[in-house]
């Protein structure tokens, strides 16, 4: 299958030599500023503390990734000087002030930030985080799917990759109510599936799926070990739903519980994974101890980076050779009439 220029640049951008996406996310604002307040007991992180994590992040761990994940608030003007040009850039567009209704959640557009602006930027690909529960109400799940086909339709119309990323959430008549970005308690396995089939469908414009585990993270056994098979089976479901290719996030995971996350994903044909808080997470429980924060980042994130990545290299799908390229994705065969048929703007 034919891939636009852009995208196919975009999508090599994103991943390592081998086609697999090793992408380190360093764009949370919630989790990190929350973690600030709480330790210096103030009301609103201060700009300068969350802006110099993410640098850090970026220094100490980019060479263990094929792409940063980064923000417009804090990550990018603070850490572009130190963020290596060899590795592929994403950046972040949906605010993380969502909207929380009675019939569900409301995700929009960060204010003055758009697809155009990330592609001027730099950006080799647009992430976006839509909130979604398959049984929300009409007018909340209208607003989701059409939030993500203007956010696709864009990305098409500038030609650059669009890296969808899925969450269930508890909604108002649930238990463990939580505004927090992390993993819904008791979350249904088919809210997660039916998710997935839904943003798979090709109205929405997605590139690359950024999704979570069917199963919540600590119930999920790993490859090998007893119960993995009914575990399989959901992320085999989820692989052939999503019918592009696709990596894992962390939704802030522990780092065993994440790895044995990998392996299901992988042997369901997953391409890589775009996590943050399982690599760094731990390290960052020292601030304000600024020291003690780059030393966990070394001694504990780096090494995990590469264990993954080794995981990664041995199991993972490259992303070019997923079943809806027939085995290879690239342009048309050449016969010199490229930049005739290449639509522009105006296209």
């Amino acid at each position: 299958m034919t891939i636009s220029a852009g995208k196919l640049w975009g999508m090599r951008r994103l991943a390592d030599a081998g086609g697999r996406f090793k992408m380190l996310a360093v764009d949370q604002r919630p989790p990190i500023k929350n973690l600030i307040c709480e330790k210096l007991a103030v009301d609103e992180a201060p700009y300068d503390q969350v802006a110099a994590f993410k640098t850090m992040l970026v220094r100490e761990l980019q060479a263990e990734a094929s792409a940063t994940l980064q923000d417009p608030h804090f990550a990018y003007p603070a850490s572009v000087h130190v963020t290596d040009p060899r590795l592929g850039l994403i950046m972040t567009l949906e605010d993380s002030l969502f909207q929380e209704t009675p019939g569900g959640r409301l995700s929009a557009e960060i204010d003055n930030w758009s697809v155009e602006k990330i592609k001027r930027a730099g950006g080799d690909a647009v992430k976006v985080l839509a909130w979604y529960r398959p049984d929300a109400e009409p007018d909340v799940l209208a607003h989701q799917r059409e939030f993500t086909k203007r956010i696709g339709d864009a990305c098409a119309r500038f030609d650059i990759p669009f890296l969808f990323e899925l969450l269930v959430y508890p909604l108002a008549t649930d238990a463990d109510q939580t505004k927090d970005y992390v993993e819904m308690k008791g979350k249904n396995a088919d809210h997660v599936l039916a998710s997935v089939a839904e943003f798979a469908k090709p109205e929405y414009g997605v590139d690359i799926f950024k999704l979570e585990s069917p199963v919540e993270a600590a119930a999920v056994p790993g490859v090998g070990n007893e119960g993995a098979g009914e575990v399989q089976a959901l992320f085999d479901e989820m692989g052939r739903l999503a019918g592009r290719p696709w990596v894992m996030l962390s939704a802030g995971a522990g780092m065993a519980d994440f790895r044995n996350i990998l392996t299901h994903a992988y042997k369901a044909g997953a391409s890589g994974y775009l996590a943050g808080r399982a690599i760094w997470a731990d390290a960052f429980k020292a601030y304000p101890d600024w020291k003690a924060i780059k030393t966990g980042l070394v001694r504990d994130a780096v090494p995990y980076m590469r264990d993954l990545n080794a995981l990664t290299d041995a199991e993972a799908t490259a992303w070019q050779e997923h079943r809806l390229f027939d085995g290879k994705a690239g342009l048309p065969a050449g016969d010199g009439s490229f930049r005739h048929t290449y639509p522009g703007m105006e296209g």
